[in-house]
């Protein structure tokens, strides 16, 4: 046993960086596996990046961000300050190696791999949910009424056969609707929209922040503390990582799992682990009046915006852009989901929107998550670079770190997610 291990009678103390979905996520199946599990983050639980996703539960969506062809879509990236993904010019320089990792991993044998990876770790996110949340007696923030890709016609929809194609191998079931189909779902979703893929199994979140605190209540309610503070660097003895430095002072632990979403590549710089991170900040606008309501999240697939009906109302989410942790929001941005939304709603209420929101989506290059421990680092396990299924991942990732660190070891292995395929 290593000597800083604590005795075999004694609960480790697990200290979990990020309060974010996955870092609660993980925080609640340490604790309920038995663990003394802190969590520490300068924001309330789910106050971050996770309060403003969109949503959706997409277990199917194992098809990687960067699909064979996409250098051919790298030009609009960077000259269209209206596509779907935009790097200011300003912003190149920073993200180029990044892009380039990006468009290499489109290599259809990566393409392959990647999408069995997450097929491991997505498959069954629906229940990982369902456990939670039963078990804190809050199964109505789960919707399941699926979701609704629109398309303008058969042709727009061949453009991403290659991904469809690939979610349906790994067992993702999907409809094909006409435009009678996507009526009968979607009454009044636009004419111009002829073709649908309507996705029955996949489900949708009606108040993220409600589910964070949700899962932050029941950390406590296990003998967890939720704690906030700055975690300001990892401390080391030796190679061996034990702890944080905070604003409030030193806090030790047993082990450290470090999900500090986008955030988590600072933290690693200073130990010498370098990994391609990148904030792909996303938008969303809250109508809380819109005048039409969508029962399901519904996707425009020509700007992948999610339209999701909520407590709240109906939020408008999506857009990508490059620009890193420090840059002010573009309103720009957030305002071209307003355009999205009356492509597909013409009829849609828009003059009492809520200011919008930002958020940093932790993005890796190949669309894996790093998750498990940092093989030179002992005391230090990984669980960030979610990017668009951080919601979806979470309660995933957070039942394979506790397997693999508290037992019984499971069957999926973490090599496909190791923090070392960047080295």
């Amino acid at each position: 046993m290593d000597e800083a291990s604590p005795p075999p009678d004694a609960k480790p103390h697990i200290l979990v960086l990020g309060a974010g979905i996955v870092g609660l996520c993980v925080g609640w199946h340490l604790a309920r596996q038995g663990a003394r599990v802190t969590v520490l983050d300068r924001l309330g639980p789910g106050e971050g990046t996770s309060s403003g996703n969109a949503g959706a539960i997409s277990a199917g969506s194992v098809a990687p961000l960067a699909m064979p062809g996409v250098l051919k879509q790298v030009p609009s990236m960077l000259l269209d300050p209206k596509g779907g993904l935009y790097i200011p010019a300003s912003y190149w320089p920073a993200a180029f190696p990044w892009l380039w990792k990006f468009v290499l991993s489109a290599r259809p044998d990566r393409v392959a791999a990647i999408a069995d990876a997450l097929a491991s770790l997505l498959r069954g996110a629906e229940e990982r949910h369902r456990e939670i949340l039963a078990a804190e007696g809050a199964e109505d923030l789960i919707v399941e009424r699926g979701q609704l890709y629109l398309y303008r016609d058969a042709e727009h929809l061949a453009k991403d056969d290659a991904a469809w194609a690939l979610r349906r191998e790994h067992g993702l079931d999907m409809r094909v609707l006409t435009r009678g189909g996507i009526e009968e779902l979607e009454p009044e979703v636009a004419p111009g929209y002829t073709t649908g893929v309507f996705l029955p199994q996949q489900g949708h979140c009606v108040n993220p922040l409600r589910m964070a605190r949700v899962i932050a209540r029941g950390i406590e309610r296990m003998g967890g503390t939720i704690r906030r503070g700055e975690g300001r660097a990892l401390i080391t003895d030796g190679n061996r990582v034990t702890g944080v430095s905070t604003d409030a002072g030193p806090l030790h632990a047993d082990v450290t799992v470090l999900a500090a979403g986008a955030w988590s590549a600072r933290l690693l710089a200073p130990l010498g682990i370098r990994v391609p991170l990148e904030s792909q900040r996303g938008y969303h606008v809250m109508l809380p009046d819109p005048g039409v309501m969508p029962r399901r999240p519904v996707v425009p697939a020509d700007r992948k915006a999610f339209l999701t009906p909520m407590e709240e109302g109906l939020r408008i989410a999506g857009t990508v852009e490059f620009g890193g942790l420090d840059r002010e929001p573009t309103a720009e941005r957030a305002a071209l989901l307003l355009d999205d939304l009356r492509k597909v709603y013409p009829q849609a209420r828009t003059e009492n929107a809520k200011p919008h929101w930002m958020g940093h989506r932790p993005c890796l290059p190949d669309s894996v998550p790093v998750i498990g421990p940092v093989k030179a680092r002992p005391g230090l396990w990984c669980a960030f670079g979610h990017g668009h299924l951080g919601l979806t991942g979470a309660p995933p990732t957070g039942a394979l770190v506790a397997a693999h660190l508290l037992g019984p070891p499971p069957n999926t292995s973490l090599d496909p997610f190791a923090v070392e395929r960047f080295a």
